[in-house]
């Protein structure tokens, strides 16, 4: 998909809009951490990193589950 679009200006800076289609097929929110890079200098490239979100939550969710069920886990794997 390719869309062309100009900067709006807001503020002292300057804003580029998303549209809440585009937004709903990439599953992004206003949530969501956006990582912006420049990987040739002359091209803009924004990934959302909520699959960096995610595995944080499953680790975390992990954790918990381990310290609270880990001897049970560990004798049913015997």
């Amino acid at each position: 998909m390719t869309v062309t679009k100009k900067l709006s200006k807001h503020g002292n800076s300057y804003a580029l809009i998303i549209e809440r289609p585009i937004l709903e097929l990439l599953g992004i929110d206003s949530d969501t951490l956006l990582q912006i890079s420049t990987p040739d200098g002359s091209s803009i490239v924004i990934t959302p990193l909520k699959n960096q979100a995610q595995r944080k939550k499953f680790s975390s969710s992990l954790q918990k589950i381990n310290k609270k069920y880990g001897r049970a886990l560990k004798r049913l794997a015997e």
